[in-house]
């Protein structure tokens, strides 16, 4: 069995007490916008935890795919913005699956 080429990457922040918090959503539709048009993206999916934390989810094809989204100018932009403005922390993992299952009810 061949496993997928697929890159998941999590990424983990928490926000500054300070942080513009309508800038920031701002900010994320656009990266959104940015994102889901380039070439090997597959989803993102963000959710909060009751403590703060942000955990995005985000899905490329394949590692070239991610590599041209980290080096995108407009997203190293804004990597650049989170870091002086909005996080107070991240941390981010790059991972592939070592299996991959599903389930759908309506299959």
């Amino acid at each position: 069995m061949k496993l997928p080429d697929k890159v998941v990457v999590v990424f983990r922040s928490h926000l500054r007490a300070d942080a513009d918090l309508q800038a920031l959503e701002a900010a994320g539709v656009r990266m959104y916008e940015l994102a889901s048009t380039m070439p090997g993206f597959i989803s993102y999916k963000d959710f909060t935890a009751a403590d703060g934390e942000s955990v995005a989810i985000v899905e490329f094809s394949d590692a070239s795919s991610l590599l041209a989204w980290r080096n995108h100018p407009e997203h190293q932009r804004m990597q650049q913005r989170g870091r002086d403005e909005f996080m107070a922390e991240y941390h981010i993992q790059v991972c592939r699956p070592d299996r991959e299952y599903s389930f759908n009810i309506g299959s």
